[in-house]
């Protein structure tokens, strides 16, 4: 018994990328992919959606004639090792889409991502998302935007691929998007919102 080879265990409720791809896109509601897991995704509270339609509202104009175009919700992004496939709040690509395969609804450049924390999204923002989200060679960014309170957290990438974090607060009258030489206001950013 001592020599005795054990079969790895089965991972249980392992659904493959290809799979969860082909669900997703009969689905009626959104879920992410993370290793062979889905989580589906939760409704988004009034805070949540006006600090969203504030991104969208202020970059578009900023965007307008430029080779840059903001993005919604709707848009899935995935790491390139197929491992995750995710809905970012809104993000930002510059040139040309590039996508995932010819269903033309998994975007693989995004240059900045933006998530809007809740007390019940922050953990899977702040780690297992980031986490992947580092992954994508053409981010640069990753902005994450506390819907409770204003505080923001950025993530730069370095010119040696590691990533420092920026913190800023109601001190802060705004933060930078460095790859649009933009500069966002907090005020703008909250707008509507009481914070």
């Amino acid at each position: 018994m001592e020599n005795e080879v054990k079969e790895p265990a089965p991972k249980y409720n392992y659904i493959s990328p290809e799979e969860y791809l082909a669900l997703e896109r009969k689905a009626s509601i959104k879920s992410e992919y993370f290793h062979g897991q889905v989580l589906a995704m939760a409704g988004a509270s009034l805070r949540h959606n006006l600090i969203e339609s504030n991104i969208m509202g202020h970059i578009s104009g900023f965007l307008e004639g430029k080779k840059c175009t903001v993005m919604g919700s709707n848009m899935r992004v995935s790491s390139p090792s197929g491992e995750s496939y995710m809905y970012p709040d809104a993000l930002i690509y510059c040139g040309d889409p590039k996508l995932e395969d010819d269903k033309f609804d998994t975007l693989t450049n995004p240059l900045v991502i933006f998530e809007i924390l809740s007390p019940s999204t922050m953990g899977i923002d702040k780690g297992r998302k980031f986490f992947f989200y580092q992954q994508i060679p053409s981010l640069l960014q990753y902005i994450m935007i506390d819907s409770q309170k204003r505080f923001i957290q950025i993530a730069r990438r370095q010119s040696d691929i590691s990533w420092k974090m920026e913190t800023l607060d109601e001190k802060d009258p705004d933060f930078e998007i460095t790859a649009l030489n933009f500069h966002f206001s907090l005020d703008r950013l909250y707008q509507g919102t009481g914070l």
